[in-house]
Parts: structure tokens; C-alpha cells; sequence
């Protein structure tokens, strides 16, 4: 991975965006992107951390579409995004994104597919696809609408245009807006604290919420239902039972 830095620092994984001077995302990127995440699976890793400085993706490096016109062939940066985005938002354990500067376009969809985003006080974010004359591609329209609402949406996406920190925390696409010199102080702090918890219990809320979301009310019960008894077999419900009992603090094992 030349443009991607991985560190493991106890048992959270900090990916770190190292394309200077905006981290554009390119075909190599992403790829390098990709595989810190497959690394991030690994069962040691508890919770992660994805960020970049001085800006975390100032969105798609366009020289790459215009060579697929030049070309004649498909645009594939957008879709080998998208898959790296659905596998960082599936992995099994809580996932961070703390923004400095950018996150446009592609950026912004990297950073939706982790549970949380923290914002740097002076960060920037947006989907100006629409500038372009395109639309996102890398799950934009979906995500953003499942964060924002549908009419929030669209009127970013077909505006294009940028919002500061303190609106996308009041819209809710920002869950922090933090000092930009203590952002990723801050959201480490929070990742180890949720590393040290049930990671079980955390990746049965991520799989409910995402299948179980605009489903009708029965089939969403059932969905929660089948990852309550899942999870309820785990080693650490039965740690956090008996803590409790014991009135104890429980020392959770990610199992």
C-alpha cells in the first residue's frame, strides 16, 4: 500500500489517505484503500479509524474519467469506490471517519460508509458531482438520503454546493465537530473506548439497522429478533450478564 498508511495502535486500525496534496482518490488509492480494510477484518482489530490530512478526499480524480471518454471504455473508479465503501461499512466492528479540510464527492461517500464521522471545525464536505454534469456514483444518493432525509438530498446533490461542519452536524451527517488540532486525539479516544466493548453486540446493531431500515415494521422485528438470539449466544452478553449480577464491571473480549 504506497498511499495508504495502516497502523494498528492497540486495537483500533488507523487508515490514513496519503496521496498528497488533497488525497484525490484514484484507481491506486482506492485499491490501496480496499486492502486496508481487508486488513482491518482481522479479528485483533476492534474498532477503525479512517482520516487523511491536510484534507481527507478532495473527491475523484477527474483525469481518470477523461481518459474513459479518450478511451471509449467504462468509467470504473465510482463502482471499484462503491465497493470499497459497502466493505468498510460491513465490516463487523465500529468504524470512524475523522474529516480534516475536504470531503467531496467521493471523499464524502468514503467517510458515509463509516458509522460515525467527526468533522474538524473548519472541514468542508458536499457532493458537487452535479458540476460536473454527473451524479455521484460511489452511493451518494443513498447514503446521504438515509442520513439527511430524501429532500435534503436532493438538494444537495443538484445544488452541488459545499457545507461547513456546524450544518452538517445540524442536519446530521456530522455526529462530532471537534478542534481541528484535537480531532483525531478526540476520535481515538472514542474508538478505544469502543474497542474495549462487545464488538458482537456492536456489529448485531449494524447488521439490524442496515437490513432491517425502510422494511415494513414485521419483517424489521424479525431482523431484530434473528441478531438478538445471534448475539445472545456470544461470549461477551454472557460476560456483560454476569457483571451485572455481580455488579462488577464487565471486561468484554470482542467475542
Amino acid at each position: 500500500m504506497e498511499l495508504v498508511r495502516y497502523e494498528q495502535r492497540g486495537a483500533v486500525a488507523v487508515i490514513t489517505l496519503d496521496r498528497p496534496p488533497v488525497n484525490a482518490l484514484n484507481s491506486e488509492l482506492i485499491a490501496d484503500i480496499d486492502a486496508a480494510v481487508g486488513r482491518a477484518e482481522d479479528d485483533d482489530v476492534r474498532a477503525v479509524v479512517i482520516t487523511g490530512a491536510p484534507h481527507f478526499a478532495a473527491g475523484a480524480d477527474i483525469t481518470g474519467f477523461q481518459a474513459a471518454y479518450e478511451s471509449g471504455g467504462k468509467e470504473r473508479q465510482a463502482t471499484d469506490l462503491s465497493d470499497t465503501v459497502l466493505r468498510l461499512e460491513h465490516l463487523a466492528k465500529p468504524t470512524f471517519a475523522a474529516v480534516h479540510g475536504f470531503a467531496l464527492g467521493g471523499g464524502l461517500e468514503l467517510a458515509m460508509g463509516s458509522d460515525f464521522r467527526y468533522l474538524a471545525e473548519t472541514a468542508t464536505v458536499g457532493q458537487p458531482e452535479v458540476k460536473l454534469g454527473l451524479i455521484p456514483g460511489a452511493g451518494g444518493t443513498q447514503r446521504l438520503a438515509r442520513l439527511v432525509g430524501p429532500q435534503r438530498c436532493k438538494e444537495l446533490c443538484m445544488s452541488g454546493r459545499h457545507i461547513d461542519a456546524e450544518e452538517a452536524h445540524a442536519i446530521g451527517l456530522a455526529d462530532k465537530v471537534v478542534a481541528d488540532d484535537r480531532l483525531l486525539e478526540v476520535t481515538l479516544a472514542d474508538a478505544e473506548a469502543f474497542a474495549s466493548g462487545p464488538t458482537a453486540a456492536y456489529a448485531g446493531v449494524k447488521r439490524a439497522v442496515a437490513e432491517g431500515f425502510g422494511r415494513p415494521i414485521e419483517v424489521a422485528l424479525e431482523i431484530e429478533a434473528k441478531e438478538f438470539h445471534h448475539v445472545f449466544s456470544s461470549d461477551d452478553a454472557r460476560i456483560g450478564v454476569r457483571a451485572f449480577l455481580d455488579k462488577e464491571s464487565p471486561e468484554f473480549t470482542g467475542r
